[in-house]
């Protein structure tokens, strides 16, 4: 059972993004307060989960939560500020559209561009760790997917609908054989990316 918060005197927010590591797409992020009291047996970090698992526990959080929020950075100011930087905007963006301002914020991983002037603590895979972060990895994750299936009928030749962007043997091809997409993120080199340790 994943713990219900870090601290218990502020009113407290976890936040994730999912889409980091993609060649295509935005990358999006979510904040989450739970009520106190709060518990699902399922709730997990949103890699440990199946897709009928996650689109469950959406509606559970979405229906059930003190307040959610949902943002997204586009490929384009992905290029332009860089992946790590628009993961921060991103988590800001999602804790600035909650109907409930957090006073202390939780964080997966291990980097985080301070809010406002709102206390936070970075949690290396706190999605497996504190029940508002696995929260916000599956609302972040679950409508990331779904955005990345909508645009997949536009631009079928990528596989988008079952890689969601992310860096398969048949995405590199169709890149290979023809070119990029509006969606694809012009800047991205895979492996220094990744060297930007965050979660």
């Amino acid at each position: 059972m994943l713990k219900p918060f870090y601290q218990n005197e502020l009113i407290e927010a976890g936040c994730d993004e999912a889409g980091r590591g993609c060649l295509a797409g935005p990358v999006f992020a979510a904040a989450v307060i739970l009520p106190e009291g709060y518990s699902n047996e399922l709730l997990n970090d949103s890699k440990k989960l199946n897709i009928k698992q996650r689109n469950s526990l959406r509606i559970e959080i979405e229906k059930n939560a003190l307040a959610w929020s949902v943002a997204s950075v586009s490929n384009i100011t992905i290029d332009e500020i860089n992946i790590l930087q628009a993961s921060f905007l991103a988590m800001h963006k999602a804790i600035e559209g909650l109907s409930v301002n957090p006073q202390f914020l939780i964080i997966d991983g291990n980097r985080f561009k301070p809010y406002k002037n709102t206390e936070h603590k970075c949690i290396i895979k706190g999605d497996g760790i504190y029940a508002s972060i696995a929260a916000a990895s599956i609302l972040a994750k679950t409508h990331r997917d779904e955005y990345m299936e909508k645009i997949h009928y536009k631009f079928p030749l990528y596989g988008w609908i079952k890689n969601k962007g992310y860096a398969t043997e048949l995405h590199r091809k169709a890149i290979a054989l023809n070119g990029i997409s509006p969606h694809h993120r012009k800047s991205f080199n895979l492996n220094e990316q990744l060297k930007l340790k965050f979660g």
